[in-house]
Parts: C-alpha cells; structure tokens; sequence
C-alpha cells in the first residue's frame, strides 16, 4: 500500500494558498502601474514596428507594388537587371541602323560586280586597228552597221564580261566612244584596245598604226531596250542565253529553277549556258556591274530569235 499512496497529491495548505493570493495581486498591481506610466509613443513605434514586420513577412507573396515605401526599391532591382539580361531599347538601336543606312550601302558597292574593268577607273594602254569587215566578233552580236566598235585585249575582256561595254578613248585632244564587240587575242596587252578602222581614224591618221590612249568605262544616255536571244540549238533539255543591248556590261545570268535562282555559267562567245536544261524558256534575272537586277518574263524558247524585253539598265 506505501508504493500507491506516494503517488496521491495531498491537498494545499490554507496558508499557503492565502500567501499565493497575496503574492499574485502584488505582481498584478505593480504591472498596472507600469502600463500607467509608459508614454503612448512607445506603444505606436512598438505597434508600427509591428506593422513593417507583417509586411515585410507578406511582400514575397504580394503580386504587385505596394503603397509601402519598400515599393520604389522592389522596382528598381529588375531596371538594373534589364542591361545584363534582356537588351534596352537603346542598346538594339544600333541594330536597325543597317537598314536606314542601305542608300550608303547602295552607292558604296557601285561597280561591286566588275571585274578587272571598272566605273571610274582610267586605263592606259595603246590603241590599234583591224578589218572588221560585217562588224561580228567574238562576242557573238551578229553582223552590223556600227562603226563605232572595238575589240578588248584578252585579259580585259575577261571571259567575254567586256562585250557590250561602252568606253570613251582618248588620245591627245581627240576622243571617241566605242562599243566592245569583239577581243583582241594574245599578244594583245592588258590595256590594249583594237579599233575599228574608222574609229581610230578620229584619234589620228590610221599611217601611224599605234598610238598610245587611255579610257574609261561609260555609262552612256539610250533609247535601245535589252533584248535576249537562245543561242542555236537551244531546248528545254540544253540551252544557251544571251543579253544583247544592254548600256552597262553584264556581270552574271540567273535563269528561275525549282530551288530558286541559279547563275548560269558565262563562256567565251558571250552566252550563258544551261547544261542540264535547268531554267530554259522560263524566266530571268541579269545583273549589271553596278548591282541592279532585271527579272525578265515571257520570253520564248526560240533559237536564233531576238526578243525584246522593253527594259534597261540605269545610267551611271
């Protein structure tokens, strides 16, 4: 029985329950007092502290700025995050400055396309004569009535991109203007023109046989269009294109395939030739050496004939 009854709580003295009491309304008193006493000041930055903890605790889960003054600086963060991570109005500005800078990008490549013959550029070399005889030549424009002609030295005439050009000779106080229609093969120099009789007759007496010159490409006024002829032979299987009238030389020859535009290869005789037949009887593009493209359409696969197309070249 002595291991239970340990176990039972014995009810408190009655003395010891009045001292309690006492001891309790001390305490209570004296914490009255103390709340008395305390300026009202304590209790609202007590309470205002309170209140930035709250929302302090709830801005994380706040969506958007507050009226707080946490607001501002919650702002400004991503401002200055914005140059490292994702690129400013100002900083793409650049950017775009290409395409407001096209015009200069335009003339800077005038005559991009030439080859060893170029706009604005004066060649020295020395001017002689040849028989002409119908006006053909290498460059495949048939027989004509043009007196005003030439052939260009081989190197100049660089795989036939010379046929066709216009270039103004000088020599002494004399010049003339004449056409290249044919190449003037080695020995030829670089530099070296081969006049018609009759165009070098105005440079001086034709007894002296070789005179020195200097030219230079144009860009001449005309009224003549361009206009295309199918070289004999030509089908839809094999064909060969060439551009004859045009005022500035020819710097390549698209003909419209199934994957786009695709340049044909230039040979000697001044044509473009399609081997596989890729292209032929449908449209084309010519691109002079100042970088202007003509699209070409309707145009018949007819060997030998010479079609118009009703376009030209700018003047340069």
């Amino acid at each position: 029985m002595a291991s239970s009854s340990s176990h039972r709580r014995r009810p408190p003295r009655r003395g010891t329950w009045v001292l309690s009491a006492i001891v309790v309304a001390t305490v209570a008193l004296v914490a009255a007092l103390i709340v008395a006493f305390v300026p009202d000041d304590g209790h609202e930055a007590t309470a205002s502290a309170a209140a930035v903890d709250a929302k302090a605790s709830a801005a994380p889960t706040t969506p958007g700025p507050t009226p707080s003054s946490a607001s501002p600086k919650a702002s400004a963060t991503p401002t200055k995050a914005k140059p490292s991570g994702t690129p400013s109005p100002t900083a793409s500005t650049p950017k775009a400055r290409p395409s407001t800078a096209a015009p200069r990008k335009t003339s800077t490549t005038v005559g991009s396309q030439a080859g060893r013959i170029r706009p604005g550029t004066t060649y020295k070399g020395v001017a002689t004569f040849y028989d002409t005889g119908n006006g053909d030549g290498a460059c495949s424009y048939g027989p004509t009535s043009d007196t005003m002609t030439a052939a260009m030295n081989h190197t100049d005439y660089e795989t036939s991109q010379a046929c066709g050009a216009y270039v103004l000779v000088r020599a002494g106080g004399a010049s003339v203007t004449v056409r290249i229609t044919n190449e003037c093969p080695l020995p030829c120099a670089p530099g070296q023109l081969d006049l018609s009789p009759q165009a070098f007759a105005k440079l001086a007496a034709p007894s002296r046989g070789q005179i020195p010159v200097t030219w230079t490409l144009l860009s001449p006024a005309t009224s003549e269009k361009i206009s295309i002829r199918y070289k004999t032979g030509s089908t839809r299987y094999w064909c060969g294109i060439q551009a004859i009238g045009h005022r500035n030389p020819l710097a390549r020859l698209e003909v419209r395939t199934g994957s786009g535009w695709t340049r044909l290869a230039r040979t000697e005789y001044n044509y473009f030739l399609s081997e596989q037949g890729s292209g032929c009887g449908g449209s084309i593009r010519i691109t002079d050496i100042y970088g202007e493209q003509l699209t070409i359409d309707g145009i018949a696969l007819r060997a030998e004939a010479v079609e118009p197309t009703g376009v030209q070249f700018a003047a340069h």
